[in-house]
């Protein structure tokens, strides 16, 4: 099963689509997460996801705006799809009869 860093930067590249490079990745995850996310943490994960074969990567063309460099890409694999849909089913399911209330004098603050 793939650790929980590696779901929310693939539901981030998979909401993103067409548009899913490192910094735009990196700004979803902060943005939904409300945490930083450092970029070497954020490219560390993505060679480990292609190496898994849940993402694909390439280099898509220079922008001025990058001061003519390249994007790294990034894309969902089949695979990865499949992995990401097992690690949602999974915390929904062992998420399922969890109870978040707070009690006091029993352990849980």
């Amino acid at each position: 099963m793939i650790g929980e860093f590696e779901y929310v930067l693939l539901t981030a590249a998979s909401a993103l689509g067409d548009d899913a490079y490192g910094v735009s990745i990196r700004e979803q995850i902060e943005s939904a997460t409300g945490r930083r996310c450092s970029i070497g943490a954020l490219y560390t994960t993505i060679d480990r996801l292609e190496s898994k074969g849940l993402v694909t990567t390439w280099l898509g063309g220079a922008t001025t705006e990058r001061g003519g460099r390249s994007k790294r890409m990034v894309q969902l694999t089949p695979q990865g799809v499949s992995a990401a849909r097992e690690f949602y089913n999974a915390i929904m399911r062992v998420s399922r009869d969890a109870s978040w209330a707070v009690e006091r004098g029993k352990g849980i603050v």
